[in-house]
């Protein structure tokens, strides 16, 4: 059942749906990020719209996973699509298409994700998108 959650949680909601975190995670939900916590579906709804922003054609997969242990669940996916602009310090030409990899580990409580940690490969974001 967690593995069918996350499958829903990656390959839906990161995708592009992102009114399904309501439905996805618990009420008490935080998710960690490195340097910021976001608490509950309405902040993590702004950090996907957010995350999303700069980028069009937006495809996510999944390539190690889901691998569930108990009440948690980890995975390894890439994050791709094509620049848009409006990134802060980035030179890469609107279109540019770009692509990094990162790591999820999330709890699951009652049927819901109730805590995320991401690991995302920053490094490759900014290189492709010519940022400094």
């Amino acid at each position: 059942m967690i593995g069918k959650l996350y499958e829903r949680w990656l390959l839906e909601m990161w995708a592009g749906d992102f009114e399904l975190a309501r439905e996805l995670i618990a009420p008490g939900f935080v998710g960690h990020w490195p340097g910021q916590d976001v608490h509950g579906a309405d902040e993590l709804v702004d950090m996907l719209r957010q995350g999303h922003a700069p980028f069009e054609d937006v495809a996510v997969t999944m390539d190690v996973g889901p691998i569930v242990d108990g009440d948690r669940v980890a995975a390894r996916w890439t994050f791709s699509g094509r620049y848009r602009g409006g990134m802060p310090g980035a030179t890469a030409a609107e279109g540019t298409e770009i692509s990094f990899s990162g790591h999820d580990v999330l709890r699951a409580e009652d049927g819901r994700f109730a805590e995320y940690w991401v690991i995302s490969d920053t490094r490759s974001l900014s290189r492709a998108l010519g940022v400094e």
